[in-house]
């Protein structure tokens, strides 16, 4: 039972950040540059700091947390992550919600499942790591097999559907942007296991264990956050649209919307350690926790997709491939605890 309720924790954190790029569709007379900076402000900064005060409400305590080996290391691998969410928000740009987060999230996925395990001394040619090991390789093909529905949709739409259902759709640059976005965002999840001392901390210091997680997201998200306020302020001063920030008659509106951007995306991470408390009493689970939020995410950002009519026009035929190439990611997910 107790696994159960922490998969529906996960799977609502995930279906929040799918619907996070849907508030952005309502942002008026802002660059791309200045929306995603204020998100990020939300997303990376006031939302997870909040989360971490949930977990240690003593300010000085989480300081306290913040101070111990891990945290330069949990930032680094922010600062690299940082890169994968920036180039993440352009994949959304060229490729649309459904087939940019399904080919960068179903990379993150194999990337932030593999890496954690060679990191850690984990042989990957036997026993369990084998099995992890072609669990990846079914991810890959399901990244290929959406890929694939991508190129035959690009081949079965007139230059106006495609602008029409993505303002700046461009199939190869998305997909190369895709795949970047995808092994550096992977960095946030060794991020979260670098920062394994601090939740342990944390948890010493009175934390429950249902949040010990939120401080050490912190770190990794402060860190992306560094990467992506230097390229967004450099994108404002090469296009000259520092002057966005100053545009009152939409700035209401643009904040209220990045804010629950932000939230959205937050809870993503917020839901993952939750939910992750549930899944102790079953090791297999924990270890590919961060595989089942990423075809989550992917799954519902389909759904979205498909509401967002980002798929209108296309026939059948593409739609069963992307079907199967979804198909394909749900069951690699679930590959490694079939073969327990």
């Amino acid at each position: 039972m107790e696994i159960l309720i922490g998969l529906i924790i996960i799977a609502i954190g995930s279906f929040c950040q799918s619907s996070s790029y849907v508030p952005i569709q309502k942002i008026k007379d802002w660059s791309w540059e200045s929306f995603w900076l204020v998100q990020g402000i939300f997303a990376w900064l006031i939302f997870p700091f909040i989360g971490s005060l949930i977990a240690l409400p003593d300010i000085f305590k989480l300081f306290e947390v913040w101070s111990i080996d891990g945290v330069w290391t949990s930032m680094f691998y922010g600062v690299l992550w940082g890169i994968g969410g920036l180039t993440f928000g352009l994949s959304m740009r060229y490729l649309g919600v459904a087939l940019g987060q399904s080919i960068a999230l179903g990379t993150c996925s194999a990337f932030g499942t593999l890496l954690p395990a060679i990191f850690g001394g984990t042989d990957i040619f036997h026993g369990e790591g084998l099995i992890l090991l072609i669990g990846v390789c079914i991810t890959i093909t399901g990244i290929a097999v959406i890929g694939f529905a991508g190129s035959l949709r690009a081949a079965n739409m007139s230059e106006e559907d495609k602008k029409a259902a993505i303002k700046d759709f461009a199939l190869t640059k998305g997909l190369m942007v895709a795949l970047l976005a995808g092994v550096m965002s992977a960095c946030f999840n060794l991020g979260l296991d670098a920062g394994s001392n601090i939740k342990l901390a944390t948890i010493e210091l009175g934390a429950k264990e249902l949040f010990a997680l939120n401080p050490v997201i912190m770190l990794v998200t402060f860190g992306g956050f560094f990467t992506n306020a230097v390229f967004c302020l450099y994108q404002n001063v090469k296009n000259n649209t520092m002057s966005d920030y100053k545009k009152g008659s939409v700035a209401g509106n643009n904040i209220l919307f990045c804010c629950l951007a932000g939230v959205l995306w937050y809870m993503q991470f917020f839901g993952l350690g939750v939910g992750e408390s549930f899944l102790a009493g079953s090791s297999v689970m924990l270890a590919f926790s961060w595989s089942i939020l990423m075809s989550l995410n992917v799954t519902f950002s389909n759904f979205w997709g498909i509401i967002l009519k980002e798929w209108k026009g296309c026939d059948k035929k593409i739609i069963v491939v992307l079907a199967v190439g979804l198909a394909i990611l749900v069951f690699s997910t679930f590959f490694p605890s079939l073969m327990k």
